[in-house]
């Protein structure tokens, strides 16, 4: 298969091929004194992840059509040599690959894909691929995360939530329903419903036709009040672990909307991004602040946790407040109801509270000190889908940049970031667009960004655009030198 990849100089980036993206731009990109950026690899598709070998290999992982874009293009695996070659590896399903780790010359990739997300294992000297787990609930709004590997050498992976706010509803039947009409959240402890459903529009019948649809339960379906729905090990919103072969699963936590982003510190600590819920539709929350979560039970032994800690979804928001406080009544769309009678302890407060709609994907933490700012986390926020998901003006420029955290003092930096808030399509300059995942080199020295590429939003849809997939790298110039 053909790559349609610009892999040249300067010059190159600023006459590129693709008029949503006509040139790229370093110097439109904004990062702190003694350190520079530069463009690698312009002309990637939808790109939704990358994960380092240990020789310096990359893999690249192009998402393909999921969202609605133009033109098609498939989800594929790139490998971007030392040298820089670039080949693909394999085609992956869509909704495409979305995490990537390497291990004993192997890689091991997510793949948001039908009602049920897997985790794949390319060995790449024999380009074997196996499916490792696959049956981690899907077919809805949001993502897995991971694969990545813990310091005790078991893999870590996620999964976010089928729906956009805690019960199945027609804002997002489009996007997945239509293709997924019986996907459902599931719970990773048993719960007691409340029996407050949500009544809303049925888009596969004429118009005003409506419905009623109950947490845990597929559009059209209610819940009853006291009706007890059933833990499973694999739920939505989970956070587990596993041997590298996909044996012995354990279910850490439950709750986390969307666990795009994990990454372990130098002390084996696991970190895991997660995004706000959403100001519109017939359960609608406001000024929900996007997060970082502390998966505490990732220090405890495997196989010692008997019940998973519980991050809040879909009963509570990043600051702590339940949805139905009045703190997040909505300017746009139906107030929330409880879901859950009695929900379990609220494991938060998060490491990490950032500005809702910033949409925070994958990250990685600093381990040495060539690079500069050891011990904090780099992550990346893909930039807000506000007109379409908040009717707030101030939501419009959140996010689009990269932000270095301390942990331990809960605290953030921008780091990598346009001149002017927003992605450079919208600004007339050629720097960034929205940065989704971000890796340091394994000698430590410089830090790559992959940026996602253009995704123009309005009140009623979002598109993307192939081919304005960007990889950049910022090096320190004392670690250049």
């Amino acid at each position: 298969m053909e790559l349609r990849v610009t892999h040249g100089g300067p010059d190159a980036l600023q006459r590129l091929p693709t008029p949503a993206r006509p040139k790229v731009d370093p110097g439109d990109v904004q990062v702190p004194d003694g350190y520079s950026v530069e463009a690698v690899v312009a002309g990637l598709s939808f790109p939704t992840g990358m994960g380092f070998a240990p020789d310096g290999t990359l893999f690249i992982l192009e998402g393909g059509s999921t969202w609605p874009t133009r033109p098609y293009m498939p989800a594929r695996i790139l490998r971007l040599d030392p040298s820089g070659q670039m080949d693909s590896v394999g085609t992956e399903v869509l909704g495409g690959p979305r995490g990537v780790a390497w291990r004993d010359g192997a890689i091991y990739v997510s793949v948001k894909g039908g009602y049920f997300t897997h985790i794949d294992r390319y060995d790449l000297q024999t380009g074997e691929r196996s499916v490792i787990l696959d049956k981690m609930p899907n077919g809805g709004w949001h993502e897995p995360g991971g694969p990545v590997f813990g310091p005790d050498g078991l893999m870590y992976f996620g999964q976010g939530s089928v729906s956009q706010n805690g019960v199945v509803l027609p804002q997002g039947f489009t996007v997945d329903l239509a293709k997924h009409p019986k996907a459902y959240d599931v719970p990773g402890q048993d719960v007691t419903l409340t029996g407050n459903n949500v009544w809303s529009r049925d888009p596969l019948m004429p118009y005003p036709y409506l419905t009623e649809t109950g947490a845990y339960k597929p559009f059209g379906v209610p819940a009853k009040k006291g009706e007890v729905v059933k833990g499973e090990l694999f739920c939505s919103t989970g956070i587990w672990r596993a041997r590298p072969d996909g044996s012995e699963v354990e279910l850490l936590a439950w709750g986390v909307r969307n666990p795009y982003g994990m990454a372990f510190n130098e002390d084996g600590e696991l970190y895991v991004s997660d995004n706000d819920l959403e100001e519109k539709g017939e359960r609608a929350v406001a000024d929900d602040p996007d997060r970082i979560w502390h998966i505490k039970n990732a220090r405890q032994p495997h196989g010692s946790i008997r019940t998973p800690d519980w991050y809040g979804f879909p009963e509570y928001c990043g600051d702590g407040l339940p949805v139905w406080h009045e703190k997040h009544r909505p300017l746009k769309g139906k107030a929330a109801d409880p879901l859950i009678e009695n929900p379990p302890p609220w494991a938060g407060p998060p490491a990490f509270v950032e500005k809702p709609h910033s949409c925070m994907t994958q990250m990685d933490f600093c381990r040495g000190d060539a690079f500069g700012y050891r011990g904090e986390l780099f992550a990346c926020e893909w930039g807000t889908l506000a007109p379409l998901n908040s009717p707030r003006s101030e939501d419009l420029e959140h996010g689009f940049k990269v932000v270095r955290v301390n942990v331990q003092s809960g605290t953030g930096q921008d780091f990598f970031r346009n001149r002017e808030p927003g992605p450079a399509s919208a600004l007339g300059s050629a720097g960034i667009e929205r940065p989704v995942a971000c890796r340091f080199h394994p000698d430590g020295r410089s830090l790559y960004v992959l940026d996602f590429g253009v995704a123009r939003v309005t009140k009623g849809y979002m598109v993307a655009f192939a081919h304005t997939g960007v990889l950049w790298r910022v090096t320190r110039r004392e670690a250049a030198a």
